[in-house]
């Protein structure tokens, strides 16, 4: 792709994210996704490959169904209230049409099925704009809006995503497949304390944006798409394989890494609010992402014998190793500790 045209999409991105965020008044939250949707189509469709190509019009589709709602859910706020500001959404029937619009948005259950498949048609780097910073406007939304939606609808989204996120990963060979349906379990655990602390929901997305950005600049370095490939790359980087290895066992949730944090603040908030049955089952329900996690570690590791294997090894890698995969593993991995100053922070 020709660099002003990149440089001029990248801009978009950050101007579209920009103006959600900082907006207070619906139509400016609108316009902003639009300029995100519209400015991250041509680097998904960029390699001009036909499932490129699918991944861009599902997205469109999608996104363009998600906005549309979006301003139906702010229109009949104000047609009710006279209210356009973000913060005054009480009408309860936008307020349900607002749920629906963000999951649309974000991906999660039942609204997550275009999310795999545009994540598997899209290169690495699109693939982790997708799951980080295109996911951080409508999260901005459900966190200015966390006081009006029904806290049940969103515990019962969160589970279901949790579940489906765990569930569906299981049988995955594509990492890109199986990172997208890390991204929707890690969703349900954003989405089930937004109604409660929506701090710790933010918390628990920079935290998750850390960890998925160490891991999909890590596959990037080694151009790892499938586990087979990833099973013969411990002879190119053994040192970033490593460090690949220990970023995933966070993404899982183990301590004492960095991803324990959320998930135990996330307990420890459901329990106050008297809502332990949920905790259980949401923290039952992460032992089937953690399987995939293992799986992924596991053939990240692998130290092959030496016997003839059905594909090409490839020995080199294609860029080389950036200080900013060097940064990003070791806070994926290290943050743990001074977890009682990174809260208050939040």
């Amino acid at each position: 792709m020709n660099p002003q045209a990149k440089l001029i999409f990248t801009i978009s991105l950050l101007l579209g994210t920009t103006i959600t965020t900082s907006s207070n008044h619906w139509i400016m939250a609108w316009a902003g996704l639009e300029i995100n949707t519209l400015a991250i189509l041509p680097l998904i469709s960029k390699s001009h490959h036909p499932r490129a190509i699918e991944a861009a019009t599902k997205y469109f589709l999608v996104q363009a169904t998600a906005s549309t709602l979006l301003l139906f859910s702010s229109m009949t706020n104000a047609w009710y209230t006279g209210q356009w500001d973000i913060t005054q959404l009480t009408h309860p029937v936008s307020c349900l049409i607002l749920t629906s619009a963000i999951a649309m948005k974000l991906g999660l259950v039942p609204f997550h099925f275009w999310f795999p498949e545009v994540l598997q048609g899209a290169p690495l780097t699109t693939g982790l704009l997708l799951a980080t910073v295109m996911k951080f406007p409508p999260i901005t939304l459900f966190f200015l809006t966390s006081h009006s939606l029904n806290p049940t609808l969103l515990t019962c989204m969160a589970i279901l995503s949790a579940a489906l996120g765990g569930w569906m990963g299981l049988n995955q060979t594509q990492i890109r497949k199986i990172l997208a349906f890390s991204s929707i379990a890690h969703l349900g655990w954003m989405t089930i304390i937004i109604s409660f602390d929506p701090k710790l929901t933010l918390l628990n997305f920079y935290i998750y944006s850390l960890m998925t950005a160490a891991t999909f600049l890590a596959l990037n370095s080694i151009k790892a798409l499938k586990l087979t490939t990833l099973m013969t790359t411990w002879t190119k980087t053994p040192s970033l394989n490593a460090m690949l290895f220990l970023t995933l066992l966070s993404l899982a949730g183990l301590p004492p890494l960095t991803g324990f944090l959320p998930k135990w603040l996330i307990i420890q908030e459901l329990t106050k609010q008297s809502m332990a049955p949920a905790a259980t089952v949401i923290s039952l329900l992460s032992l089937l992402g953690l399987f995939f996690y293992l799986r992924l570690a596991y053939c990240t590791t692998i130290t092959l014998p030496p016997h003839t294997t059905n594909h090409m090894k490839q020995w080199h890698t294609n860029k080389p190793t950036t200080i900013t995969i060097a940064i990003l593993t070791t806070l994926s991995t290290m943050l743990l500790p001074i977890s009682p100053l990174i809260y208050p922070l939040s």
